[in-house]
């Protein structure tokens, strides 16, 4: 019995250059005179340029001046060996401020003077990073959450119960202290009961949500309480299909995050949050609970104008009990990593002066019938 075998389209690209347009980082050959010979489409995507215009210009007019790229090429020619450089910055006016990736430069034996440069950007490695470190830091609120309610809300009934026996029998100014007593008590369950949401360990029920639906729901619940004297500013993308997730627990996230943009901007003069969303395209990363991995194009944001957080904040903002609100409790944060995290999403925090972005990536709906996501007020 003969196997058949598939005929090779004689229109269709080279192999290898279809392989190397499929890797997600950017891969580029650079000749002897410093000009890009080639270059696959995420190095298109990475500079912001067509594989013809990339030919006519040397690789130093695409990357900051005196980047280190430049002399790390200059290396590997020299030496024909190959070199890493980790966290180089490639940011330029043309592709953002900031664009920090790890650089990989290896000579080509067969063509002498050519390297071939590979490049993968930190800040995929870093959403990876920071996801396990989020759910990290919920599941030790997860088992924060159950001690507390094992080992202090049964005593605290205790406590509460004998204070008001002694509020019977005791004098005006003894029953003021056991009053305190039952008000701190009844302070320190409600705490507790805030944090049973993190020993929930049931799975997410999802469905298709549209995401505009939820924001605009949100928008109204801010607007008519704690965000009744901020502008609101929509930039969506009409033609985003749905996110796959419980709508009440993406209520939930959308108004936490509203809630501390309002509070961020306090007093500002003309505050504003700007809450976005858009098709990107995302890392893929295993969904808690299975072993498929999913992408995650679908990037909703919530941007505010206020003085932004504070950089040693940064690296602990979605960890448990870590606030600058006086009367805050930490929580807040911490249950849009876990919520997000049970989703099989990322949130992530980029903040700057007067301008701080908490950006979620999330799996969209693919089943057979996706309709068109509709914009609704």
């Amino acid at each position: 019995m003969s196997i058949a075998q598939a005929k090779p389209d004689p229109n269709a690209a080279p192999l290898h250059e279809t392989i190397l347009n499929a890797l997600p980082h950017p891969v580029l050959t650079i000749a002897p005179n410093g000009y890009v010979v080639e270059a696959n489409v995420a190095a298109e995507a990475f500079f912001e340029s067509g594989l013809q215009v990339l030919r006519r210009h040397p690789l130093k007019e695409f990357v900051p001046f005196g980047s280190p790229l430049i002399a790390l090429i200059e290396q590997v020619r020299n030496t024909s060996s190959p070199v890493n450089e980790y966290r180089v910055d490639l940011g330029t006016p043309r592709n953002g401020s900031e664009r920090l990736a790890d650089l990989h430069v290896a000579p080509l034996p067969e063509r002498p003077g050519h390297v071939v440069l590979v490049m993968q950007e930190r800040s995929m490695a870093d959403k990876i990073d920071r996801q396990l470190t989020h759910r990290g830091a919920a599941r030790s609120v997860t088992a924060l959450a159950a001690m507390l309610a094992h080992e202090i809300k049964n005593p605290l009934s205790g406590i509460r119960g004998a204070a008001q026996l002694l509020e019977h029998s005791a004098t005006d100014q003894d029953r003021m202290l056991t009053r305190l007593i039952c008000d701190e008590t009844d302070r320190i369950v409600k705490l507790v009961d805030r944090m049973d949401v993190f020993a929930d360990e049931r799975p997410v029920e999802r469905e298709p949500v549209n995401i505009h639906v939820v924001l605009g729901h949100v928008k109204r619940l801010a607007q008519s309480g704690f965000a009744r004297n901020i502008k609101f500013v929509e930039e969506y993308d009409p033609s985003l299909p749905p996110v796959l997730a419980s709508r009440d627990q993406l209520v939930q996230v959308f108004l936490n995050l509203v809630k501390n943009a309002a509070e961020a901007i306090g007093d500002v003069p003309d505050g504003e949050i700007k809450l976005t969303t858009a098709f990107r395209p995302g890392v893929r990363l295993t969904v808690p609970g299975s072993n498929m991995r999913v992408g995650l194009p679908m990037e909703f944001c919530v941007i505010d104008n206020g003085p932004g957080v504070p950089e040693d904040l940064m690296p602990h903002l979605f960890d448990p009990f870590v606030t600058t609100k006086p009367s805050g409790s930490g929580l807040g944060l911490a249950l849009v990593a876990k919520i997000i995290g049970d989703h099989g999403g990322i949130v992530e925090c980029d903040s700057q002066s007067s301008r701080t972005v908490f950006r979620v990536l999330m799996p969209m709906y693919s089943g057979e019938f996706v309709e068109e996501a509709e914009i609704t007020g």
